[in-house]
C-alpha cells in the first residue's frame, strides 16, 4: 500500500511560479514511477508528467514541456512538480499518481495509487 499526500497549490498571477510536493509513505514507495495528473472543471483528467523510480526517465504532456521540471528525492520519498510561466489554462485540481509503469505509460485508467489532490489557480 502507498500513500500520496501533495502539497503546494495556491493562487498564482500568470507568469508566476509554484511548487507542488508529493509525499509517498509505503514500504515500496520509493520503487514506484511517479508522476503528476491534472483535471480541470468539465474536463478529463489528464497526464502532466511523470517520473521513473530511478529518476532516469521522464515524460512531459506536451503543453507544460519547456515550463514544467518533474523530479523526486527517493531519500524522502517525495515527487516535485516544479510549474515556471504559469498560464491561466493551468488552472485545475492537480493530483499526484504512483505506479509501477513506465512514465510514458501513465494513464488515469491503469494508475494504482492516488493522491487527494491540490488545486492550482492561475489568475490572469
Amino acid at each position: 500500500q502507498v500513500q500520496l499526500v501533495e502539497s503546494g497549490g495556491g493562487l498564482v498571477q500568470a507568469g508566476g511560479s509554484l511548487r507542488l510536493s508529493c509525499a509517498a509513505s509505503g514500504r515500496t514507495a520509493s520503487r514506484y514511477a511517479m508522476g503528476w495528473f491534472r483535471q480541470a472543471p468539465g474536463k478529463e483528467r489528464d497526464v502532466v508528467a511523470a517520473i521513473s523510480w530511478t529518476g532516469g526517465t521522464t515524460y512531459y504532456a506536451d503543453s507544460v514541456k519547456g515550463r514544467f521540471a518533474i523530479s523526486r528525492e527517493n531519500a524522502k520519498n517525495t515527487v516535485y512538480l516544479q510549474m515556471n510561466g504559469l498560464k491561466p489554462e493551468d488552472t485545475a485540481v492537480y493530483y499526484c499518481a504512483a505506479d509501477l509503469s513506465s512514465p510514458r505509460l501513465f494513464r488515469v485508467a491503469t494508475i494504482e495509487y492516488w493522491g487527494q489532490g491540490t488545486q492550482v489557480t492561475v489568475s490572469s
